[in-house]
């Protein structure tokens, strides 16, 4: 299980760090990081700093005595952005567009991935940073995300299908569909319902997506908006890698509680 959850870590490190280097490669912040001012967005200074760090902290989540603090430190970047930009930025253009919320729901579900990812790491060794105490709120980050992402596919149906690949019968059965698996799979992890069927039922999800839908299309289009379309994939594969991490720390907790209950 330590090997499969390392594996899955690399993987999340590595979507982040992609997605530094796709900044660095078109100067501009990504609108999943930053969407706004667009003096901040497109300052190459700004991009550059914001872009090491970022890849800094994706390569120290690969060590193992780094991973945990780089992991929270990670987490703790993603929040603030949310509060400092995504959320003013919301406010001063479509506040009550729920579509328009999507970056900053994904930033907020990329916090939360990075705090998972820092709970599944080695402590041994490891700095600690004082913030050790907002892990925890790592998974309900990721599941409030896909249980609002889940109620868009149920807002926006005559929108939603026209994103299945166009092989796929039946689109607007898939869109139903994984709308009620995302709204099921955000309850499991909140209320802590077979929490970890919930997180691997999502990863694997994720994953397929990952495969299936936002790899070809960001094959098909890979400068579009600044290779928003590979940012789009990068994101679903940090979504499922944490989703899989929280499933396998979960069955040590479940298993625990399990043997405590029974004692009793």
């Amino acid at each position: 299980m330590k090997d499969s959850n390392k594996i899955w870590r690399i993987f999340f490190a590595v979507a982040i760090i992609a997605i530094a280097i796709q900044q660095v490669v078109f100067s501009v912040y990504m609108p999943v990081i930053v969407p706004w001012p667009k003096d901040l967005v497109t300052s190459h200074v700004a991009v550059w700093v914001g872009s090491i760090i970022l890849a800094t902290l994706g390569g120290l989540i690969i060590v193992d005595n780094k991973a945990r603090p780089a992991a929270v430190y990670l987490g703790l970047i993603f929040l603030t952005l949310l509060i400092i930009f995504h959320i003013p930025n919301q406010f001063r253009t479509t506040p009550a567009f729920l579509g328009s919320w999507a970056n900053a729901l994904k930033i907020f579900a990329l916090s939360g991935c990075a705090l998972i990812v820092a709970a599944s790491a080695p402590k041994s060794g490891a700095y600690v940073t004082g913030f050790e105490a907002i892990i925890p709120a790592g998974r309900f980050f990721l599941a409030i995300t896909m249980f609002v992402f889940g109620i868009e596919h149920f807002v926006y149906i005559d929108f939603v299908p026209g994103l299945v690949p166009q092989w796929a019968v039946f689109p607007v059965f898939w869109t139903y569909f994984t709308g009620a698996a995302l709204i099921a799979a955000g309850l499991g992890i909140m209320l802590n319902i077979k929490l970890r069927l919930a997180a691997n039922l999502l990863g694997l999800m994720i994953f397929i997506w990952f495969l299936l839908l936002h790899i070809p299309r960001a094959l098909a289009d890979p400068r579009g908006l600044h290779g928003n379309e590979i940012v789009s994939a990068l994101e679903a594969l940090a979504f499922s890698s944490s989703a899989f991490i929280l499933a396998a720390i979960s069955k040590n907790k479940d298993g625990d509680f399990k043997r405590k209950r029974k004692k009793a």
